[in-house]
């Protein structure tokens, strides 16, 4: 396997990060799933009851959400799939939200400098060069 899979006989870990809910059991876990990037930072933490099973294509969706927004510098709309189109970082400048504005105006890629798209796969595929 290509990630690290941790044996926790004793529960001890997964008491730590909350995964037993006393209140159901007090030694079964939840249904948790933890995406920790390259960085060891924790990304999302996605909790199921013991009742209810994951969605497998869910988690695979959200680990390629936060590799385009990574590799875009950009956000994920509600319900977004892998190659739609990303919203765009807001500008930091009144000259950059002209050029925005100037940006929607040409290519009808948005609704208002605060909420304007760009294609994914561009920045995707330049993520893959370097």
């Amino acid at each position: 396997m290509p990630f690290p899979i941790i044996a926790d006989r004793n529960g001890e870990i997964a008491r730590k990060y909350g995964m037993i809910s006393n209140d159901v059991s007090k030694t079964e876990t939840v249904r948790n799933v933890f995406i920790i990037d390259d960085k060891g930072v924790l990304r999302l933490i996605l909790i199921y009851p013991m009742q209810v099973g994951r969605s497998i294509p869910e988690i695979i969706r959200a680990v390629e959400a936060l590799q385009t927004v990574d590799n875009c510098k950009a956000a994920t709309p509600l319900n977004w799939t892998p190659g739609n189109p990303v919203i765009q970082a807001l500008p930091t400048t009144f000259e950059g939200l002209q050029k925005r504005q100037e940006e929607i105006r040409e290519n009808r890629n948005g609704m208002s400098w605060y909420l304007s798209f760009k294609d994914a796969t561009s920045c995707e595929s330049n993520a893959k060069k370097s």
